[in-house]
């Protein structure tokens, strides 16, 4: 069995897709996908003592788009403001320190142009953090069928695959007949018994950057993805 992930680039996403990628053997970046506004994209949520927090980079990005061919609006210092806001807010945090550096490390590189090529990087350098091992690809290396349901089958059979983990959401959209009639298994994933943690500022919540979970567990982050 050969279980296979597609989904799109998010800057410095959940612990929930950090739980996909840990399932399967291959990971596809579905990146010649249309870009959407107002989304994950260019964008995630952090805790503050004055509530959820975005922090965005900015782009051209439009509809009209495909995700690999957004351009980051550098006209702005945004990397710095999104280094002082994590500092400012988790600097207290246990592990702090040690997993600020990679991002400061990784923003701070160079001046990012592509926002594909900043998310997929952030992706991969948190996939090693976490120690997995799971073989990563990119939508533009495929050869890609229209249709949501024929692109991932296309997609899977192309990388010998015959199981396909996704979120909940995508309940809305997939054909499991046509995935049964292909010989592909199909596994919507459970994000229902994620543990609370030691979180700062006020209740708690999941859907926040997987920095604020680095931050506040360190080593012992998977115990509160995978490890029950």
């Amino acid at each position: 069995m050969k279980k296979i992930a597609i989904l799109q680039s998010n800057y410095i996403p959940w612990k929930g897709y950090f739980h996909i990628i840990q399932k399967v053997d291959h990971f596809v970046f579905l990146d010649t996908a249309q870009y959407t506004t107002r989304d994950w994209r260019n964008r995630n949520r952090i805790k503050t003592p004055e509530g959820l927090k975005w922090l965005t980079v900015p782009t051209n990005g439009t509809q009209s788009m495909k995700i690999n061919k957004v351009k980051i609006d550098n006209s702005t210092d945004w990397r710095k403001k999104h280094l002082k806001t994590f500092e400012k807010n988790y600097k207290k945090c246990r592990y702090f320190k040690q997993y600020f550096e990679l991002l400061q490390n990784i923003l701070m590189r160079k001046s990012w142009k592509n926002l594909s090529d900043l998310n997929q990087l952030l992706i991969k350098e948190i996939t090693k953090m976490l120690c997995i091992k799971t073989t990563f690809s990119d939508s533009k290396e495929l050869e890609l069928l229209e249709g949501k349901n024929e692109k991932i089958i296309s997609i899977i059979q192309q990388l010998s695959g015959d199981h396909y983990i996704t979120g909940p959401a995508a309940r809305s959209y997939i054909d499991e007949n046509i995935f049964s009639l292909n010989d592909i298994k199909v596994e919507f994933i459970d994000y229902s018994y994620y543990p609370v943690y030691n979180q700062p500022w006020g209740k708690f919540t999941h859907n926040v950057s997987i920095l604020d979970l680095f931050f506040c567990e360190g080593p012992d982050s998977p115990k509160f993805i995978w490890k029950k």
